[in-house]
């Protein structure tokens, strides 16, 4: 993941098909055909692939080029992407844009996986697991950023949290093809992670407690 990266919506602007993968140093470089949004991007553009921050490092007419590095590797599903698969795809935000999802920064916390869904008619809830250290940051009616798509957390549990999808976003993003068992890429709440650093920074020392 880039180290610095603008601010994304979680509203996805189109899907993207990955067409090449192939190892490139440690990391790997991701080719994406993207239809009209490559001919509208520059190198350096900022671009949120199944909610991953990378940059554009090539492009044509219709497809974007990214080089993603060991750490992008290690903490997102992005390496394990192949030829065919659907990807989410978000240009950064524009500072006089609205915000219409919630403040997503493309930086990835970690992976979840897909463990339960019930469909009625044309909408699904999905039960997902994950590391408890992320459920811990996730409330019901809070956001979450799933695959890079800006959804509310419906109901939560020590290693395992689900949401709603409404048909629209089942039609327009990959999370219409999620099978059982896929993994996917999740970013928990932005003020959430700063309130808790706030209150672990307020938190006193057992060994003042007990002298006082």
């Amino acid at each position: 993941q880039n180290r610095a990266c603008s601010v994304f919506t979680g509203l996805i602007e189109r899907m993207g098909t990955i067409t090449e993968t192939m190892p490139d140093g440690p990391g790997i470089r991701i080719s994406i055909a993207a239809g009209s949004l490559a001919g509208e991007s520059t190198i350096g553009d900022s671009v949120s692939i199944n909610g991953c921050c990378l940059s554009v490092v090539g492009h044509s007419d219709e497809t974007l080029i990214f080089e993603a590095g060991p750490e992008t590797l290690s903490k997102t599903s992005i390496g394990r992407l192949v030829v065919g698969n659907a990807v989410n795809l978000e240009r950064a935000m524009k500072w006089d844009d609205r915000l219409g999802g919630h403040v997503v920064t493309g930086h990835v916390d970690g992976v979840g996986r897909l463990t339960r869904m019930e469909t009625l008619g044309s909408w699904s809830t999905c039960w997902l697991t994950a590391a408890r250290e992320l459920v811990a940051q996730m409330a019901p009616k809070g956001s979450v950023a799933i695959d890079g798509v800006s959804l509310t957390v419906v109901d939560v549990g020590d290693d395992a949290f689900s949401v709603a999808l409404i048909p629209h976003t089942l039609m327009v993003t990959n999370l219409g093809q999620l099978e059982i068992g896929k993994e996917v890429n999740l970013e928990t709440d932005l003020v959430f992670k700063y309130v808790a650093r706030w209150l672990s920074t307020k938190t006193i020392p057992s060994s003042q407690r007990s002298s006082e």
